[in-house]
C-alpha cells in the first residue's frame, strides 16, 4: 500500500516520506539560525509518521479525523528530544500544556495525557507500515530544558516546524501559484537608503545639521556587536530614518536576515511604513496589523500575492507591525500565529516608542526581548524620545550588561529641538477651562474621560468647535480630523476637545494645547500636537497642564502619581532627567505589578503542578484587556455593511470594513442598550444600532461612559 500525505486538487499525490523529508529539510534550515538544526530535522522527519495508517489514508478521501500527531511525538521522545515531541504533538492543534507526568490521565488534553493515551493503544497502529528509524539528537542547550527560557526555545522550534510543514504542503499543492521570495538583500537595501539620504549630507540650517549628525552616528553604530541598545532621540530628531539606518548597516555587518519594526500605535504605522516603502521599495516592506489585511484571493499581482503570503510567516526583509501582533504572537500556542516567530531569530528588532510598553506586562515583554537577543541571535533597539527605565527587568532575564545608548550626544540636543513651553495652569473647573479655550482661536484640549470631552465641548461656541473620542466610529473621527486639519491650514477658528486618542501619532499642529494631568509620557505625546511643524517659536507655543474637576481615572492613577513626583518643584517636563525620574517613580509605584497575566511565574513554576502551560498562558495573555463589545453604526458605507452582517454574510473582509463603523461599549453599557431595545444583536459580542437618535453627528454614541483609553496598539 502506498501511504500518502496529500492529494492535490488536480489528482497529484505526495507520499508521506516525501513530505517528511521536505519538511525536515526546511525545519532544519530554519532551526539552524539558533543552533538547533538537529532538533529541527528530528521534528520535521517525525511529525507526520502517524499518517502511516489505513485510517489516515481513508481520511484523505473524506473519512473521519485521525490523530496523526501523537505517534511522531512518541518517537521524538524515544529519540531523546522532549522539546521536539511537544512541538510535533501540537503541530496542528497548538502547543498544549505539558501537564504533570504523575497525575495526568490518558486522554487528558495535556501533552502527558495524550502520550499516555497513545502508549495504551489510543492511536492507530503505524509501526506496521513505518520502517524508519529516527536519528538520535544532541540534547537541547541547558537553557532550553525548563522554565521561561525553555518555553521560549520550544516555541521557536515549534515555529520552525509549523512553517516548514505549511511551506512543504504549499509547494506541493500549489506549485504554479507560488510567488514567495524575490526580495532585495540587505546590502542592496542599505544601498537604497544611502542613496536616499545623500541629499541630506550638507545641511544648510542648524536643525538639519543636528538630524544629520544623529543619522550619521546611527550608521556608524551599525558595526557594533549584536545586543540590546537604546536610541534616545528628541522629538523632531529624525529617529524613524536613523533607526532604520542603524538596522540596515547592522544587518549587513552581521549577516542578519530581517528587520522588524514594532510600533505601539496603529495610527502611525502607515506613515512609518510609507517612509520605509519610499526608501526601500514597496516590494520589500510588509505592513502587518489589524487595519491592513491581505487576502490571497484578492491579490491582483505577484507583488500583492507575496505580501499576502508574507503575513503568514514574515519572510520579507522589513516587517512593520504592532506591539500587540508581536508580543501576542510570541506568547501564542497556535500554529497560525507562531509560524512567523523563527524569522525573529538573527533579526534586528526596533521597538519604536518603547515607553508605551504597558506597565502591567513589562516582565513578559522585556523577557521576550531578552530571550530573542540572548539565545536567538537578535539585536533589539529601544527607540524613543522618552526612554523608560527597564535595566533591572532585563537583568531579571539574564542580561547583566549595561545597555548602551547609540547616540549619547542627543541628551544635549533636547533644548535645541524644543518646540513648546510648558505652563502649569493649576486647577480648572469646566467653566474656567471653557473660558480659557474661548480665548484661543486655535486650541486643542485633551482630557481623560469621554464624559469630560462631551461636557466641555457643549460649553464652546459651535463655530469651529470639534469633539473627538472613541464614542465616534473611526470613519467619523477620520472625517472630523480631515476638517480639523483643513481649518488649521486655513487659519480658521478651530477648538478641539479630545480624549487621549489624538495623542496616538495623529498629525495635527496647534499653537496651543491644554492637557489634563496624566502620565508624563502622555503629556509629552500631547505636546507633540503643539507646534508640530516648528513654524513658531517655543515661547509662543504653549502646553498648559491643568487639574480638572473630575476624579482621576483609576486606569492612569499610578501614572499621574509618578508625574506629580517627577514635576515636583516646577521641573521642566521636557528634560531627559525629568523623564527618567518619571519612569523610575512609576516603577516604584507599581512595584511587582509588571506581570498581570503571571506569564513568567507560570513558566518558571507551573500552574498547580502543570508544567510548561503553553495553552493556558496563550489564553490568558492579552496586551490590551478586551472587556468590550462592538456596536456597529449603520451610517454612510456602514449602512450597507450592517445589512450584510445581519444577513449572515460575514466574511473576514466584511468584518474588516465593519471595524471602521464600530464603537466599543463596556459590558454594562452594552447590556443597557440591549435591554432598552436600542441595538440588534449579531452574536454575543456585537450588535447593530437601531435607535439612531442615540448617535450624535458631533459627539457620537450616547453612553454613560467615563473612562477613555488612548492606548491603541
Amino acid at each position: 500500500m502506498e501511504f500518502l500525505a496529500h492529494i492535490s486538487d488536480d489528482g497529484r499525490k505526495q507520499t508521506v516520506q516525501e513530505h517528511l523529508e521536505g519538511t525536515a529539510q526546511l525545519c532544519s534550515e530554519f532551526a539552524a539560525e539558533f543552533d538547533a538544526a538537529e532538533q529541527g530535522y528530528l521534528a520535521g522527519i517525525s511529525h507526520d509518521i502517524g499518517k502511516y495508517t489505513e485510517a489516515f489514508q481513508r481520511r484523505l478521501y473524506g473519512g473521519p479525523k485521525v490523530d496523526h500527531a501523537t505517534a511522531g511525538a512518541i518517537e521524538c521522545a524515544n529519540a531523546g528530544s522532549g522539546q521536539a515531541a511537544v512541538c510535533v504533538i501540537g503541530h496542528h492543534s497548538g502547543l498544549p500544556d505539558l501537564g504533570n507526568i504523575r497525575t495526568d490521565q490518558p486522554g487528558d488534553a495535556t501533552f502527558y495525557g495524550r502520550i499516555k493515551k497513545g502508549l495504551m493503544g489510543g492511536i492507530e497502529p503505524y509501526k506496521d507500515n513505518w520502517s524508519g528509524k529516527l536519528p538520535k539528537t544532541a540534547p537541547a542547550p541547558a537553557s532550553a530544558r525548563s522554565g521561561f527560557s525553555g518555553a521560549a526555545w520550544t516555541r521557536m522550534l515549534y515555529s520552525c516546524l509549523v512553517d516548514a510543514d505549511y511551506l512543504d504542503t504549499e509547494r506541493f499543492m500549489q506549485p504554479y501559484k507560488l510567488s514567495r521570495g524575490g526580495y532585495d538583500g540587505m546590502e542592496r537595501l542599505l544601498g537604497k537608503l544611502e542613496k536616499h539620504i545623500e541629499k541630506w549630507a550638507n545641511p544648510e540650517n542648524e536643525m538639519n545639521k543636528y538630524r544629520w549628525e544623529i543619522l550619521s552616528e546611527c550608521l556608524r553604530c551599525g558595526e557594533k556587536p549584536k545586543g540590546i541598545y537604546t536610541l534616545t532621540v528628541p522629538t523632531g530628531g529624525g529617529k524613524t530614518v536613523s533607526s532604520m539606518a542603524f538596522a540596515l548597516r547592522h544587518a549587513v555587518a552581521h549577516g542578519m536576515k530581517h528587520i522588524i519594526y514594532v510600533i505601539p500605535y496603529t495610527s502611525i504605522i502607515e506613515q512609518n511604513a510609507a517612509v520605509f516603502k519610499e526608501i526601500l521599495g514597496e516590494d520589500n516592506v510588509l505592513e502587518h496589523h489589524s487595519g491592513k489585511l491581505y487576502e490571497l484571493e484578492d491579490a491582483s499581482s505577484p507583488a500583492q500575492y507575496r505580501l499576502a503570503m508574507a503575513t503568514e510567516n514574515w519572510d520579507m526583509p522589513v516587517i512593520v507591525t504592532t506591539a500587540v501582533q508581536f508580543f501576542e504572537s510570541f506568547y501564542s500556542n497556535r500554529s497560525s500565529k507562531c509560524r512567523k516567530l523563527h524569522n525573529l531569530a538573527n533579526s534586528v528588532i526596533i521597538f519604536d516608542e518603547a515607553q508605551m510598553l504597558p506597565t502591567c506586562h513589562l516582565q513578559p515583554c522585556v523577557g521576550a526581548i531578552a530571550e530573542l537577543v540572548r539565545h536567538f541571535g537578535a539585536t533589539a533597539v529601544l527607540c524613543t524620545a522618552t526612554q523608560p527605565v527597564l535595566g533591572d527587568i532585563f537583568k531579571r532575564f539574564g542580561w547583566s550588561e549595561n545597555i548602551p545608548e547609540l547616540c549619547p550626544g542627543t541628551q544635549a540636543l533636547y533644548e535645541k529641538f524644543r518646540r513648546v513651553s510648558f505652563r502649569n495652569a493649576g486647577g480648572l473647573s469646566n467653566e474656567m477651562l471653557a473660558g480659557e479655550l474661548k480665548n484661543s482661536r486655535q486650541v486643542l484640549c485633551i482630557v481623560n474621560s469621554r464624559r469630560a470631552a462631551q461636557e466641555i465641548y457643549d460649553m464652546l461656541p459651535k463655530e469651529g468647535a470639534y469633539h473627538l473620542s472613541t464614542l465616534m466610529y473611526p470613519a467619523h473621527r477620520q472625517r472630523v480630523l480631515n476638517e480639523i486639519r483643513q481649518r488649521l491650514k486655513e487659519g480658521a477658528v478651530c477648538r478641539v476637545l479630545s480624549t487621549s486618542l489624538i495623542e496616538a501619532g495623529v498629525d495635527v499642529d496647534f499653537p496651543t494645547v491644554y492637557r489634563e494631568m496624566a502620565g508624563l509620557d502622555s503629556i509629552l505625546q500631547a505636546a507633540g500636537r503643539c507646534n508640530r511643524e516648528g513654524r513658531r517659536s517655543s515661547a509662543e507655543s504653549i502646553v498648559a497642564i491643568f487639574e480638572s474637576e473630575y476624579t482621576s481615572p483609576l486606569l492612569i492613577k499610578d501614572n499621574i502619581g509618578a508625574a506629580n513626583e517627577a514635576l515636583a518643584g516646577g521641573a521642566d517636563p521636557g528634560l531627559p532627567e525629568t523623564i527618567t525620574k518619571y519612569f523610575s517613580s512609576l516603577r516604584d509605584i507599581i512595584g511587582d505589578g509588571t506581570d498581570k497575566a503571571e506569564v513568567v511565574k507560570k513558566f518558571e513554576r507551573g500552574i498547580s503542578g502543570c508544567m510548561m502551560p503553553f495553552d493556558s498562558v496563550a489564553q490568558g495573555f492579552h496586551m490590551i484587556d478586551n472587556n468590550t463589545k462592538t456596536v456597529y453604526i449603520p451610517l454612510e458605507e456602514g449602512a450597507a455593511i450592517a445589512e450584510k452582517l445581519k444577513s449572515g454574510f460575514a466574511t473576514r473582509e466584511v468584518y474588516r470594513k465593519a471595524g471602521r463603523y464600530g464603537v466599543n461599549a463596556y459590558d454594562i453599557q452594552y447590556r443597557r442598550l440591549l435591554d432598552a431595545g436600542n441595538i440588534e444583536p449579531l452574536d454575543e459580542n456585537s450588535a447593530v444600532l437601531v435607535n439612531m437618535e442615540l448617535y450624535d453627528k458631533n459627539t457620537g454614541l450616547s453612553l454613560d461612559c467615563e473612562q477613555e483609553t488612548g492606548f491603541f496598539i
